[in-house]
């Protein structure tokens, strides 16, 4: 073989060899589940007027590969020092979960508050923990998931 044409064989089988290999990471990496993630969480409060009850609302885009089985919210001042953990997440609230696709829900939680209950609320800083679970019973605990300021 020729000088020129070891060196074209050789950069072909590099060549071949990478493309390989891209391929393989591409498959590894479309079939290799992934954890359950919390995003784009928001909260928001309205207090309560003469005329009507007040509202705490939470949602949260969230997707696991398995598909979301369910999400647990639970909201509580910081003023409290309640540092609540994934086991005690259980016992929280369900949000509802609309499915967006096989892997992705979006999640909403909404607690109406009479003028009676706003009144005994701490006002300041609350935080918002989630308690993720997946379908395949994959879980995330996002201990602060958001925050929101109370204050009326």
């Amino acid at each position: 073989m020729s000088r020129m044409s070891k060196r074209v064989v050789l950069t072909s089988l590099v060549g071949t060899a990478a493309v390989a290999g891209v391929a393989v990471a591409g498959i590894a990496s479309a079939t290799a589940p992934s954890a359950p993630t919390v995003d784009n969480a928001s909260a928001r409060f309205l207090p309560p007027s003469a005329d009507t009850g007040g509202t705490f609302a939470f949602a949260a885009d969230v997707a696991d590969d398995s598909g979301v089985k369910s999400l647990k919210v639970l909201a509580w001042p910081n003023s409290s020092d309640l540092k609540p953990t994934a086991e005690e997440m259980e016992h929280a609230e369900n949000a509802v979960c609309e499915r967006v696709d096989d892997e992705k829900s979006t999640c909403a939680y909404t607690l109406r508050i009479s003028g009676q209950e706003a009144q005994g609320m701490r006002k300041g800083d609350w935080t918002i923990s989630v308690l993720l679970t997946a379908r395949d019973g994959e879980k995330k605990f996002v201990p602060e998931a958001t925050t929101i300021n109370i204050d009326f």
